[in-house]
């Protein structure tokens, strides 16, 4: 008989005293992360991963509420997979790429995310977030080097030249830990952030929308559907997502001068969602929440000792999934760095380098996510007349499709400005420039069973990876290692044309006999070769990249 799987919505994690409280003098640990929501778990499973002891601080004894983020990206999935909780997040969520657009009652055009095949993942799985966290938090049982300690909340920090002082509060009174670097994925409110003295800026947007999440069966299929100014919603927008065990997710827009606690009752909920569904419709209320949001971010991501990560650092709309997806991916960038710095290979440098990168995609997704909110919620009847024009252009002409725009849908950044990246020429019309995170392509299969490049990838878990591709070369291990020596652990991964078998590999990655990719641990591109050799040349030019990438 299968097992029946954990309801997290309804676990509940109990306070444990650690040995830490009961030690003479302060302990110091290498890394203490604060908050286990998604960014904070999946940073603390991947420095355990990587051979970093991690402590990993929750104030609350219990998983988020509700659905709150449901839409986990392609590239989120390929971090997921790192992480070992991949195939769990997948074969469990609702798997899309379909979206479409209505105005009014009519559809005006649909998109497809994506549209090209040979990818292993999704474009996009829709899962709530507590099922997420429930994944991640049992991973992290697993793994010996990571403490995960449950209402322990952070009441207060100071910074010394080589270590934080944290004071935690917990059932039993407070204690002091130390640690060598502190992250904190501790939400919007951040309280280290105030403890710190910092602050975000940026723009609140006077606007109010009800979540509703709803059980029913629908014969709906599994496509992102946005309204404009519906009959059912006049003069609003709505969204609807399906979710796994019959839950339906539902967002109203409002107007700013709703009351957030009158709109979330049950009996104002109940009419908003028989307006959609139509009388017929059996369906059942689950949770429902009030939100407003804001795009705003920290001026910088790191403070001494102390680096920001997630919605601790930088906040955008619901609308694109960017918020739970980019905080993944802070944690993506983040962990190899601190794990590098830690065991030696790493400069304090590559530590600022998080802070530039990290800020450089926080902006991105601000500007995308602004010019989302600004189209669905046009603030002046001016800009309400030119959405309006714009979405009855976009059914008959495609010009019109891309300045439609009902929350353009996270993509991972590529980090073009990065200090890390070695310069090189990229063919015309290859996404794959140094910064890019890496694309993922078919292989030749090994019998029955498929192979794909970002899992032959995984083994630069603990290091660079040089992809080298094609017959021409015969790279030897000594050259490897010489070109490495003293830097950072650096693996080699040969492909040929036969491993290539569709011959996306080369296609995406414009690869021709000879060429060469160094890749981060992170799995994001630093540098790539039309050709290189295993000469002095080719070797001082891997060991300069190399450097360059560790911010040496």
């Amino acid at each position: 008989m299968a097992q029946a799987e954990t309801n997290f919505q309804q676990l509940r994690f109990g306070y444990r005293r650690s040995a830490d409280q009961d030690a003479a003098t302060p302990v110091r640990r290498p890394v203490v992360v604060v908050g286990a929501g998604p960014v904070g778990l999946s940073l603390a499973i991947d420095l355990a991963q990587r051979g970093v002891p991690v402590v990993l601080l929750d104030e609350d004894g219990q998983l988020s509420a509700g659905s709150r983020a449901i839409c986990f990206a392609k590239r989120t999935l390929e971090i997921f997979d790192r992480l070992g909780v991949g195939e769990r997040v997948v074969a469990k969520g609702v798997k899309w790429h379909v979206g479409k657009v209505f105005f009014g009652r009519e559809e005006i055009y649909r998109f497809d995310l994506l549209p090209e095949p040979g990818h292993e993942r999704p474009a996009f799985v829709n899962l709530p977030q507590h099922a997420v966290e429930g994944y991640l938090v049992e991973r992290a049982a697993e793994l010996p080097g990571l403490d995960l300690r449950w209402h322990q909340r952070v009441t207060g920090i100071c910074q010394e030249t080589d270590h934080a002082r944290l004071t935690i509060s917990t059932p039993e009174g407070d204690y002091t830990l130390e640690a060598a670097y502190v992250a904190a994925c501790d939400g919007a409110r951040s309280p280290l952030r105030q403890m710190l003295g910092q602050e975000s800026s940026g723009r609140v947007f006077r606007d109010r929308f009800l979540i509703a999440d709803v059980r029913m069966k629908h014969a709906q299929p599994a496509e992102r559907w946005f309204w404009f100014d519906p009959p059912f919603h006049p003069g609003q927008s709505v969204l609807l997502h399906m979710q796994p065990d019959g839950i339906w997710r539902i967002d109203f827009q409002l107007g700013w001068d709703a009351d957030p606690e009158v709109e979330k009752r049950p009996e104002n909920v109940l009419p908003r969602v028989r307006a959609l569904l139509g009388e017929d419709q059996d369906f059942t209320l689950e949770w429902a929440s009030v939100y407003t949001f804001a795009c705003r971010r920290m001026p910088r991501f790191r403070h001494g000792r102390v680096l920001f990560a997630g919605d601790s650092a930088h906040g955008v709309s619901p609308f694109g999934a960017r918020g739970a997806n980019s905080g993944v991916q802070d944690a993506d960038n983040l962990a190899w760095k601190l794990a590098a710095c830690l065991k030696g290979w790493g400069s304090d440098a590559l530590l600022d380098s998080y802070a530039d990168e990290r800020e450089a995609a926080a902006d991105e997704n601000i500007l995308n996510s602004t010019r989302s909110t600004d189209f669905i919620t046009p603030k002046s009847e001016i800009s309400r007349v030119f959405r309006d024009a714009v979405l009855q252009l976009a059914k008959h002409h495609p010009f019109a499709r891309s300045l439609v725009n009902s929350g353009r849908l996270s993509l991972p950044s590529t980090l073009t400005g990065s200090p890390l990246n070695t310069a090189s020429e990229t063919p015309e019309g290859c996404r794959m420039v140094p910064g890019a995170p890496a694309s993922d392509a078919p292989l030749q299969a090994a019998g029955d069973q498929p192979r794909w490049l970002l899992r032959e990838l995984g083994g630069s878990a603990q290091g660079f990876t040089l992809l080298v591709f094609g017959e021409a070369v015969d790279w030897p291990e000594l050259a490897l290692r010489h070109a490495a020596e003293g830097l950072a652990p650096l693996q080699l991964l040969h492909l040929s044309p036969q491993d290539d078998a569709q011959g996306l590999l080369a296609q995406r990655y414009a690869l021709s006999p000879g060429s060469a990719l160094l890749l981060r641990p992170d799995q994001h591109l630093a540098a790539r070769w039309e050709r290189l050799l295993p000469d002095a040349a080719g070797l001082a030019e891997l060991r300069a990249a190399l450097q360059r990438a560790l911010a040496r």
